[in-house]
């Protein structure tokens, strides 16, 4: 299987960053920095949605992991709530340090462009990952995994659990997510185009939990009080970890899918609450952005579609047009999580 074999290459690279990650994302830092405070690349900066994210945390690993690799500097910076204000300020904290680029996971697509836009005017490499910024506010951004598979996979593995009878809820992060918007729109356009199948699974609702543990368990409790609802699309790992509770609390017949951390999510694997759900490696995101960072800082690439570059373990990369009009760097495939591989993946990440 393609996807099983693509993760498993970044398995050396995954634990390799596990153990290096002494200066990366601890809990409630916002900022990182390597021991010698000098570079021949410059300052490389990761901006996370949230510093309180283990997602973000896990990305970061990556991206400090590159960032040594290259000779760069990392630095870890984020906001306390995945707010695009407090992103805001940030970025033009970065300007004032006069950082040599800025990677972004986006609180909103939009909100951002000022303050990006005034980082690239002032000679700053910008590019997005996870979570796009418009075309517009970047050089270029990292795709974890086609939007479209992430979209239409999720509603087809909810139509399975539920054997086609049973309302579908998601919930998702912040209402301006961009990454969660798109695999949003995929999934309703599966549930538009196929509507014989799924005749009997509707999409009842969407919630959104902001990315924050307390706010998706009190969606979750909210979804649960709709007795139309039989299955829950998670597509953020903290929303994924925050309703495994509420269901197995609640010894809820409600089945559970989405995109989640092996380790968080291995005991409702296990105990079928989550029969099996998706995700692509974290650390590979973040290892795949310090590479790129590199590339754009060093002229490698321009950010124009065409452009290629070595991102180390990952080897080759190329630069491919975006959905939204701008460039994305693909890193590859969704990979599946069940029973008969959990207990392996949830020591690795």
């Amino acid at each position: 299987m393609k996807a099983r074999k693509l993760l498993a290459l970044g398995l050396t690279a995954i634990i390799g960053a596990t153990m290096m990650a002494g200066c990366g994302g601890g809990g409630g830092s916002t900022t990182s920095q390597s021991s010698d405070g000098s570079s021949a690349s410059g300052t490389y900066a990761f901006v996370a949605k949230d510093v309180q994210n283990p997602y973000m945390q896990k990305v970061y690993d990556g991206f400090e992991k590159a960032c040594k690799e290259i000779g760069a500097e990392p630095l870890y910076k984020g906001p306390e709530a995945a707010t695009p204000e407090k992103q805001i300020e940030i970025i033009n904290q970065l300007v004032a340090q006069n950082v040599a680029g800025i990677a972004i996971a986006a609180n909103d697509a939009d909100a951002l462009q000022p303050a990006l836009t005034e980082a690239m005017d002032a000679g700053i490499k910008v590019i997005s990952l996870d979570s796009a910024v418009n075309k517009d506010s970047r050089q270029t951004h990292i795709q974890q995994a086609d939007p479209e598979k992430i979209g239409r996979g999720l509603i087809q593995a909810a139509y399975e659990m539920v054997d086609g009878n049973g309302g579908i809820a998601v919930l998702s992060a912040t209402a301006q997510a961009t990454n969660q918007n798109l695999w949003i729109e995929w999934m309703k356009k599966e549930l538009e185009e196929n509507p014989e199948k799924y005749a009997n699974t509707p999409l009842v609702k969407v919630a959104y939990g902001d990315d924050d543990p307390t706010k998706s368990t009190s969606e979750t409790q909210a979804l649960l009080t709709d007795s139309s609802i039989k299955v829950i699309i998670a597509p953020t790992t903290v929303g994924m970890l925050a309703a495994g509770k509420v269901l197995q609390d609640k010894q809820s017949d409600v089945k559970l899918t989405g995109l989640g951390l092996p380790s968080e999510m291995a005991p409702f694997i296990e105990d079928g609450t989550c029969p099996w759900m998706y995700l692509w490696n974290p650390v590979d995101i973040g290892y795949l952005s310090g590479y790129t960072m590199d590339a754009l800082v060093k002229g490698t690439i321009t950010g124009d579609v065409g452009g290629s570059f070595n991102a180390g373990d990952l080897g080759e990369k190329k630069i491919t047009e975006a959905a939204d009009g701008g460039t994305e760097v693909m890193l590859g495939d969704p990979f599946k999580f069940d029973t008969e591989n959990i207990a392996e993946w949830k020591e690795v990440y």
